[in-house]
């Protein structure tokens, strides 16, 4: 999720055009292994309690960035940890609430728009991690974070593709995402013109065209290109 990424191209077999670069990011994704590879390189330097960190919502043109820290139980297994993107609602919920019943501390934390339009929403995602992990219950002594050093005396590490490469990046991801989308949905009762349900503030087709209908709500991020573009109206 960090910027500067280098987006891979992939051709498709019987087609001389590229994909997408989230068709080709989303491939790529699911050729990673999720696993403890990354904490156990942690336990060997000497970390007892590694915490996971990682934001969901980054993207988005309405509502907080959000982010999660988790502590596992390396004696309670949870099968099927792997980057949030690669699941389907259904199984996010169950990963979620098992997360939350096994993990030793989890932590959740957001960065509303007004604070990302103030800071940029790169900052405000370092922000909203760092908020996370200074709200868990167990202070950690290592970090594993998906692409960005944070600003804590913490040792850690950024990893990129974390989400999808260490599975309590993973954990963290996912009920991040779980968390966001459940207050998007509670959102869309306020604001029900916007699709906010289906697409969760995301710049879909269906989200930029309520914009232009019905303008922004106290609640999109104005420093993003598509709401900037409109008149700086709220919406009633």
């Amino acid at each position: 999720m960090a910027l500067g990424r280098v987006q891979p191209t992939v051709m498709q077999p019987d087609s001389a055009k590229p994909l997408s670069p989230s068709a080709a990011k989303l491939r790529l994704l699911k050729k990673l292994r999720c696993t403890l590879r990354y904490e156990k390189e942690a336990w060997a330097s000497g970390a007892h309690c590694i915490a996971g960190v990682d934001e969901v919502g980054r993207g988005c043109l309405f509502g907080p960035v959000t982010a999660a820290a988790v502590v596992l139980d390396p004696r309670r297994r949870i099968r099927g940890l792997r980057d949030s993107k690669l699941l389907d609602a259904a199984r996010r919920e169950e990963l979620s609430q098992e997360v939350r019943s096994k993990a030793l501390a989890y932590a959740i934390a957001e960065v509303d728009a007004v604070e990302i339009d103030r800071i940029n929403i790169y900052q405000a995602s370092r922000l909203a991690m760092k908020r996370a992990v200074e709200q868990l219950t167990l202070a950690p002594d290592f970090l594993l974070v998906d692409a960005m050093r944070l600003d804590h005396p913490c040792a850690q590490r950024g990893i990129i593709h974390g989400d999808a490469l260490s599975i309590s990046i993973a954990a963290a991801s996912i009920i991040a995402k779980v968390h966001r989308d459940q207050r998007m949905q509670e959102l869309d009762a306020l604001y029900p013109q916007y699709g906010l349900a289906s697409h969760k503030g995301y710049a879909t087709p269906e989200h930029r065209e309520a914009l232009r209908r019905h303008g922004p709500t106290p609640l999109h991020r104005m420093s993003f290109a598509p709401c900037a573009q409109l008149d700086l109206t709220w919406a009633e």
